[in-house]
């Protein structure tokens, strides 16, 4: 079962789901549906059993049309376990939803998003409680970019 890396075939009614994808909690965020930008919606606790039931209320609710799962890799390129643990996800969503699932570079996703944080004098204990939502945000964002980028002068991200 192949996933579309960087096919950013969003019709302009659709929302997106961003996930960042951790051992422990799910970022979550929804773009408007004209997939012009990102807002986080909320964390979820990977590790409770029924997180997958969360999903599917989510999923319903917002009217997803597609989803995009953030992809950590290594700084030379490569994927580690983390990365694996995002694949295998991405793949089972795929499987569960029948919607298209991409997979979107996130190096420095939550690097970035707690230094936003950290920058808006937010506290180590309200962080820790965003930083997953606040990553997927910008996870999603970013992809939702690179597409109107590609739609208005035709390059690929």
């Amino acid at each position: 079962m192949g996933l579309d890396e960087f096919s950013l075939d969003i019709d302009g009614s659709s929302r997106v789901l961003g996930l960042d994808i951790g051992d422990r909690r799910i970022g979550v965020a929804v773009s408007d549906s004209l997939g012009w930008t990102a807002q986080g919606v909320k964390v979820i606790d990977r590790k409770h059993a029924d997180w997958l039931s969360e999903m599917d209320k989510l999923m319903e609710s917002l009217h997803v049309k597609e989803i995009v799962v953030g992809l950590p890799r290594n700084m030379n390129g490569t994927i580690g376990p983390r990365g694996e643990l995002c694949i295998k996800v991405a793949e089972e969503l795929k499987e569960r939803y029948s919607l298209p699932v991409h997979l979107w570079d996130e190096r420095l996703s939550t690097a970035g998003a707690e230094r936003t944080l950290i920058t808006a004098d937010v506290s180590r204990r309200k962080r820790k409680k965003v930083i997953d939502q606040m990553a997927a945000t910008w996870i999603l964002q970013g992809f939702l970019d690179a597409k109107r980028r590609q739609t208005h002068d035709g390059s690929h991200p």
